[in-house]
């Protein structure tokens, strides 16, 4: 592969930090002179640093009723992501807050401190029926402010404490700090883990996804959680063309050769301003093959950036798609994995105390 090696920004995915319009919100721009001049005068540009804001929502289920997605509801501790991966469709989320989708998504994050007990609370009310909680489904629950926050590890105590069955997908190796919680919902039947691995390629890895764990450090973790008996699922998540596609079958046989029987892939996709942020990302890094990737995400996307459509959005169309999801298939029945299916266990809820009151039946 040929790439550049002299990022616009380093340590981050994005090169950018405009403001989204979407909204109506005013832009700015700097004037040519000044940046001519910025250095002289300025000297150079601080280094950007990652800030955190606590905030403290009144309620903390999201419920959806899409027809694309395995699950109803989910939980997020943190709003942007640190991680910084360039495709990450969860940033245009930030322009609803008059932040940049860009840089801003992953330095200007928002962590949820009582997120575990409005999760308490919220299980307790009378009439609540559990079904599997999906976290990591916005951003990751293991980013790297977790190690300071543990909101994630407060949430899988209260899904313990109350028999709650939880998914979680991450790209991080953080969830081991947690190997004690989940080993102990394994058991019960209530956790199914899956870990994002998008290439094999550490460079191309911190590229794309430049403060998440590395790779091997995913592929290790996928192994540990087999070893402990926590269900493991390998996702190759975006699967980017000309860029990532190369590994589907290595990251698989990989997979594989760990234990891990169950696997899934994505094919990219650019919703609103992740789609200029990541043809900016594809100008700073292989300019030499953007527009091949471009014409590839259309042809699958009939002739889109991005298929927002229901039934339609999660299930490219074309020659390419076709491609993948042969070679996908073929990997996994030569990698032994089968595809196993998971029902985690709702039975096993019961409402947690709240305050110390134990709850009226």
């Amino acid at each position: 592969m040929e790439r550049r090696d002299s990022p616009l920004v380093s340590g981050r995915g994005a090169q950018s930090a405009t403001v989204s319009t979407r909204f109506g919100l005013a832009t700015r721009e700097a004037d040519g002179d000044w940046l001519d001049a910025r250095s002289d005068i300025d000297g150079q540009a601080p280094r950007l640093r990652t800030t955190v804001i606590d905030e403290f929502p009144k309620t903390i289920l999201s419920f959806n009723q899409s027809p694309d997605i395995p699950f109803d509801r989910s939980v997020n501790a943190y709003r942007g992501c640190e991680h910084g991966c360039i495709y990450c469709f969860a940033r245009p989320t930030h322009a609803y807050h008059d932040l940049s989708p860009g840089l801003d998504f992953e330095t200007k994050l928002f962590a949820k401190p009582g997120a575990a007990d409005l999760l308490r609370r919220t299980f307790a009310r009378r009439g609540y029926r559990p079904r599997p909680l999906a976290m990591g489904t916005n951003t990751d629950p293991y980013q790297p402010i977790e190690g300071r926050y543990r909101i994630t590890r407060d949430l899988l105590e209260v899904c313990l404490e109350a028999r709650h069955p939880v998914t979680i997908t991450t790209k991080s190796d953080r969830l081991l700090r947690d190997l004690d919680l989940l080993t102990e919902l394994a058991k019960l039947g209530l956790v199914a883990v899956g870990i994002s691995v998008t290439s094999l390629d550490p460079h191309l890895s911190i590229l794309l996804e430049p403060r998440a764990a590395s790779p091997g450090k995913r592929l290790s973790a996928l192994g540990k959680l087999v070893n402990s008996g926590v269900p493991a699922h390998v996702s190759i998540a975006p699967v980017i063309p000309s860029i990532t596609d190369e590994f589907i079958e290595s990251i698989l046989a990989r997979a594989g050769a760990l234990g891990v029987r169950s696997a899934s892939w994505i094919m990219l996709r650019l919703p609103h301003e992740v789609a200029p942020l990541f043809r900016e990302w594809l100008a700073a890094h292989y300019p030499d093959r953007g527009d091949k990737v471009m014409a590839i995400v259309q042809s699958v996307r009939n002739g889109r950036d991005n298929d927002p459509g229901f039934f339609s959005r999660m299930k490219p169309q074309g020659v390419w798609a076709d491609l993948f999801r042969t070679r996908f298939r073929l990997a996994c029945k030569r990698s032994g994995i089968d595809q196993a299916k998971l029902d985690l266990d709702c039975s096993r809820f019961r409402a947690p105390d709240v305050d110390g009151q134990m709850r009226l039946l």
